[in-house]
């Protein structure tokens, strides 16, 4: 992980509501992954999508196990 790559994103945990702020690696490119709660410790699934061209961070959904698509 580089940590220069490292974005923060405020987000919901899609469970108890909870905010917090997201770290997301974007050197990985766009990249499925799961993120534990810090609140409720229920696994959220995340959908991170990166442009290929210039590597920002586009988009990350949350939701709860599969619901991500």
């Amino acid at each position: 992980m580089h940590e220069e790559m490292l974005t923060s994103r405020a987000v919901h945990c899609p469970y108890c509501s909870t905010a917090f702020d997201l770290l997301v690696d974007t050197s990985q490119g766009s990249h499925m992954t799961w993120e534990d709660c810090p609140r409720c410790c229920a696994p959220i699934q995340l959908r991170v999508s990166v442009s290929p061209q210039s590597g920002e961070l586009e988009e990350v959904a949350l939701g709860r196990d599969d619901d991500v698509v």
